[in-house]
């Protein structure tokens, strides 16, 4: 059954409105990081750069309906179906690389050094990967089919009549992403449970992230031991950017790994009933699609923020 004019219209409010709080989000994010410098660590820094992919995301969900009430043909819905093939998957691979960067620093040792010359890497993958299909798919038309990006009700995206590439381009690397992070975490997770004496003590020092290193430096805390494990802790002289204690350092990219898996259950559900049912509307999951789905900028500034003003009230209180 179709949607009705006021559901309709009630769909592009929530869009729109929930849109403004991803764009408030990124531009604190974005404020935040150049006005002060304790926010200028390498964890910040990725949720920095992913801001303004999430920038071009909260464009595209801003768009709302108009997209496809200019119909499948028009450069609006086909700008929009590009944005929203690009920059969502996007802000998944951001959140990939800030787990990839809690396990070097567990596993590897890593310092912020280190971890800033990963970060063009990151950016040059990620970017590629993207846009290639996003891209691609631009040129994809067909007379049985039709364009590629076309209406899927709250926006244009993949056209209802190229599900099978939606699934396989779209929603298939997103949760395959998202389960390499959830195995990311849990190896962290084990490995601090198995060497918690050890991690207990630097996690609630506030230090620089320098100070967990993979470098030569001069020992302070030498060396703590559980069975055969060494963790080795250099203590240098702290540097004048932002300081994190560890506990905090795990838990922000912990926070937006969770915020981005309660993002995607509604969308998700969406569309495997859409696959299973053709036809299949629910103006219920379609707002929770509609206000989930645009508010990624949002809560990855909600985390950005809040971890931020804990740790530097640590630091604050430890002084």
């Amino acid at each position: 059954m179709p949607l009705t004019d006021d559901q309709l219209w009630t769909l592009q409010v929530v869009e729109r409105v929930a849109s403004g709080f991803s764009l408030l989000g990124i531009t604190t994010i974005i404020v935040t990081f150049c006005l002060s410098e304790h926010y200028r660590n390498p964890i910040h820094r990725l949720i920095l750069i992913n801001s303004f992919f999430n920038l071009f995301d909260a464009i595209a969900t801003m768009i709302s309906l108009s997209g496809p009430r200019a119909g499948n043909g028009s450069a609006l819905c086909q700008f929009q179906g590009f944005l929203m093939q690009m920059f969502p998957p996007a802000d998944v691979l951001w959140t990939t690389a800030m787990a990839f960067d809690v396990f070097l620093i567990v596993f590897h040792r890593y310092d912020a050094e280190a971890l800033r010359k990963l970060e063009w890497k990151y950016f040059s993958v990620i970017t590629t990967l993207v846009s290639i299909p996003a891209i691609a798919f631009l040129f994809v038309n067909t007379q049985e089919k039709g364009p590629m990006y076309g209406s899927v009700t709250l926006w244009c995206a993949i056209n209802p009549n190229w599900v099978l590439f939606r699934l396989i381009f779209y929603y298939g690397p997103i949760w395959f992403l998202i389960l390499i992070a959830m195995v990311l975490y849990g190896l962290i997770g084990v490995n601090i449970l198995k060497r918690k004496q050890a991690f207990k003590a630097i996690s609630n020092d506030s230090f620089p992230l320098e100070t967990i290193s993979h470098n030569d430096g001069d020992s302070d805390d030498a060396n703590a031991q559980d069975g055969e494990s060494t963790i080795t802790l250099y203590r240098r002289p702290p540097p004048s950017r932002s300081t994190l204690s560890f506990r905090q350092y795990v838990l922000m990219p912990l926070m937006i790994f969770i915020v981005l898996l309660a993002i995607w259950v509604a969308p998700t559900t969406n569309r495997v009933a859409s696959f299973t049912n053709p036809g299949y509307l629910s103006d219920p999951l379609l707002l929770a699609v509609g206000a989930t789905g645009s508010l990624r900028g949002f809560w990855n500034g909600v985390v950005f923020i809040t971890i931020g003003m804990k740790a530097r009230k640590g630091k604050t209180g430890a002084g």
